[in-house]
């Protein structure tokens, strides 16, 4: 009978502490770039970033320039969807309608500007 163990690189509760800070330093880069303006919230919600699934819909709204809690309350309200919800507990129609609703007023100041930057 040959059985092998493995033995940890240390204690559970110091692996468990190196994941939670590789886990927040994750969201806050993605916070990061989100309020640069490099990501968009309709693209995490498409896409597939894992530092988002757990975060809620609120933290992730909120972490763009100029948004607050009435203004992501608001906008929620519109799909109803819980501002403590997980993003990676959304359906798949809550993120597109959302994502939709996050891309309307990008596209219409594109349409605004468009005769303007026509001069």
């Amino acid at each position: 009978m040959s059985a092998t163990a493995s033995i940890a690189p240390g204690p559970q509760y110091m692996q468990a502490l190196q994941r939670a800070n590789e886990v927040r330093l994750a969201r806050a880069g993605l916070k990061r770039r989100v309020a640069g303006g490099e990501l968009s919230v309709a693209d995490v919600l498409l896409g597939s970033y894992w530092e988002a699934e757990n975060m809620t819909i609120s933290d992730l709204l909120m972490s763009q320039r100029r948004w607050g809690h009435t203004r992501c309350r608001k906008l929620l309200m519109q799909v109803p969807v819980s501002e403590n919800k997980p993003v990676g507990k959304m359906t798949e129609r809550q993120r597109r309608a959302l994502a939709q609703l996050l891309e309307q007023p990008a596209r219409q100041a594109q349409r605004d500007l468009a005769p303007v930057l026509a001069l």
